[in-house]
């Protein structure tokens, strides 16, 4: 994690890959460290921990996981058809090494995961109660309002993905849809 450049939260959001290989190996290790894991555990704590956004491929997990067993930072027991991943003595010198960034990448994908599930709530389907959104204004929304969201929602998702100018543009009828809505109506 030296340096840490770029990655996920170095200077913005990369589409694509999140982390580079060094940074997910770390990642991959502490949770290892809290307990032995398969790779699929390992992919759904990472969506789990992002709220979605983060969601490695095996195409990424199985080949640090080799990586991790092959440097013996990681051992590897068959356990039925799947491989049981669990960390090494030298594995979690690593981890301990590197915790500081290790802690804060972690809490960073955690903050990632609340935002997340406040933008879901907030778009959420409707006739989602709002306890569950955690939003008790949308209780009230009336059946016009409620259809203006869906409309927004599915328009957004007709246009993804786009250009840097369309989504300039897309973000200017936002905010001024904003604006509109916090003008004093009643």
């Amino acid at each position: 994690m030296k340096g840490f450049k770029g990655g996920m939260f170095g200077g913005g959001f990369r589409t694509g890959r999140k982390f580079d290989a060094a940074d997910l190996q770390l990642i991959i290790l502490a949770l290892l460290a809290e307990q032995p894991r398969h790779g699929y555990e390992l992919i759904k704590i990472l969506e789990e921990r992002s709220g979605g956004f983060y969601v490695p491929s095996p195409g990424v997990i199985y080949p640090a996981l080799t990586y991790l067993e092959e440097t013996g930072l990681a051992d590897v027991e068959a356990s039925g058809t799947k491989k049981l991943y669990r960390i090494t003595e030298s594995g979690e010198k690593r981890v301990e090494e590197n915790r500081a960034q290790i802690e804060l990448t972690l809490a960073k994908l955690s903050q990632i995961g609340e935002r997340m599930a406040h933008v879901k709530r907030a778009f959420g389907p409707e006739g989602a109660d709002a306890d569950d959104r955690g939003d008790a204004p949308f209780d009230r929304d009336s059946g016009e309002v409620r259809a203006a969201r869906e409309l927004l929602r599915a328009a957004l998702r007709m246009k993804y993905p786009w250009s840097k100018a369309e989504a300039d543009r897309i973000a200017a009828i936002l905010k001024r849809a904003a604006t509109e809505i916090l003008k004093d109506g009643d």
